[in-house]
């Protein structure tokens, strides 16, 4: 069994800027993401993005766009020596219609969690939103609610 961090991507590992991140250029990464996420990887932590991706249901951005913004994203990180072990996104909105992959529905969670074998008392959600620790509850780990482009290396020591 594995342990996995599950991270949201936008105020959690960049910074939100604005309600969408639309643009490849629209992109940074969140002051203190490495370092934090660096210690995790020497603990023994899998790295899974889990992020709600709702302007595609509202035709603000397209799968194409995502794609973009997560290359340049694991590029970023990769040059830091930082490598995902995956990334799920949910292409939905609540306003044109319910799904279950949704935060704060936890199937991205779940799947990620029964690919990588996951150890659910060695896990947790890191999220800037309720619904991202309503996710990580649902699925049945531990969810941590920060702050919105908060640094996130004082978290470390949670993670034991």
């Amino acid at each position: 069994m594995n342990k996995i961090l599950f991270l949201d991507r936008d105020g959690v590992l960049n910074i939100e800027k604005q309600s969408y991140i639309c643009k490849v250029e629209d992109f940074e990464i969140n002051e203190g993401a490495v370092p934090f996420l660096l210690r995790a990887i020497e603990k023994g932590y899998k790295l899974v993005v889990i992020t709600n991706q709702g302007g595609i249901a509202k035709g603000l951005y397209n799968h194409r766009d995502i794609h973009e913004i997560h290359q340049k994203m694991k590029l970023q990180f990769s040059e830091q020596g930082i490598v995902f072990d995956d990334i799920f996104y949910c292409p939905h909105h609540d306003d044109y219609g319910k799904c279950l992959c949704r935060k704060p529905g936890s199937l991205l969670i779940e799947r990620a969690l029964h690919r990588y074998e996951g150890n659910k008392n060695e896990c947790y959600m890191i999220g800037d939103r309720s619904r991202d620790t309503e996710a990580a509850s649902n699925a049945g780990i531990t969810g941590i609610l920060v702050d919105s482009n908060t640094n996130l290396d004082y978290l470390i020591e949670r993670l034991v």
